[in-house]
């Protein structure tokens, strides 16, 4: 099984001169097609940092990063923006919606912004509402939605583009247990059935279950947890 992404001996230091912080310190973590990885620690241990740099959107110090077997580490900026676009999905804590943007044009615009068939894209965004059961709130407004729809429509929004890399930062962390686990369920069965690699940052430890591994964030450095059971 191949791997998707591969953090190889990353450090993140911010600042410069006397006034640095080493952030990430000689991370590596390699996540297959089809597992499903969560990232557990402190806050401010560098969880957030490590989802940034895994999904291009920060430069690592020193270290490679590997999506789907190309080392995009020192890519300028607009071939970062691509990789964004082309390779990976992401689902956020508060789920980042355009209030402006009905749940239908949430989704079209990634595609849009991506260049790709706008009829593909059409039929994609109905698929996929269909299948988190958000097709009556297609028209709506994110004001109007609850926090597990609003929720269900980031997730829908991060599989447009058939993404291989989900990450995903708290994405239950505005939601009750129960459509937390529904949540996260559904990323987990995304990622099996269609082979990607995903990452959750969490705090909540009763979603654990539902992934492959559990890694520990902590002063800046990362080690496996044992599975239980």
């Amino acid at each position: 099984m191949s791997h998707k992404l591969i953090l190889d001996h990353v450090d993140k230091v911010f600042g410069d001169g006397d006034l640095t912080v080493k952030v990430l310190d000689q991370v590596s973590l390699e996540v297959k097609a089809g597992e499903f990885v969560a990232v557990v620690g402190p806050s401010g241990s560098g969880k957030s940092t490590l989802l940034s740099i895994a999904g291009a959107l920060l430069s690592p110090t020193r270290g490679r990063i590997i999506i789907d077997g190309k080392d995009i580490s020192q890519l300028p900026e607009k071939k970062m923006n691509r990789i964004r676009l082309d390779k990976i999905g992401f689902v956020f804590q508060s789920s980042n919606l355009i209030p402006y943007l009905t749940v239908r044009d949430q989704l079209l615009l990634i595609p849009k912004l991506a260049g790709h068939d706008k009829r593909k894209a059409e039929q994609r965004a109905i698929a996929l509402l269909e299948k988190l059961e958000l097709t009556h709130r297609m028209d709506s407004y994110p004001q109007s939605l609850s926090g597990g729809e609003r929720q269900r429509t980031a997730i829908a929004r991060a599989w447009m583009n058939e993404p291989e890399i989900i990450l995903a930062d708290e994405p239950t962390a505005s939601l009750d247990s129960e459509r937390g686990r529904t949540i996260v369920k559904m990323l987990a069965d995304e990622v099996k059935i269609r082979e990607k690699a995903a990452v959750m940052v969490t705090h909540d430890e009763r979603m654990l279950d539902l992934c492959d591994r559990v890694v520990m964030m902590e002063d800046g450095q990362l080690s496996e947890i044992p599975k239980k059971g």
